[in-house]
């Protein structure tokens, strides 16, 4: 499975970036950007992400964007996991929305 750094993604000028956990969870901080699809939706949205050149997958940890990422795969859809998810984003102090 493809993945990538809080540090890579930070960089990315043009990037899709899919934050799967649950809505209450993205409220509280996210990446700039992210659009929030939770991971029970995943697969029923993949026609959606198809056409959005790579996806970058987060979550919390790491654990929910892996299996997102999998799933997302198998529909045919370029998805990334972001490595270490929200909590590594914030800890390397990147910004965050509300």
């Amino acid at each position: 499975m493809p993945e990538v750094s809080v540090d890579d993604l930070d960089v990315l000028v043009d990037r899709t970036v899919l934050d799967v956990r649950e809505p209450d969870e993205y409220a509280t901080g996210h990446v700039p950007g992210a659009r929030n699809v939770p991971l029970a939706s995943v697969w029923e949205r993949a026609d959606e992400l198809r056409t959005a050149g790579p996806v970058h997958v987060i979550c919390q940890s790491g654990r929910r964007s892996a299996q997102a990422t999998e799933v997302l795969w198998a529909a045919g859809v370029e998805a990334v996991n972001v490595v270490g998810g929200t909590s590594a984003w914030v800890a390397a102090g990147k910004p965050v929305e509300h």
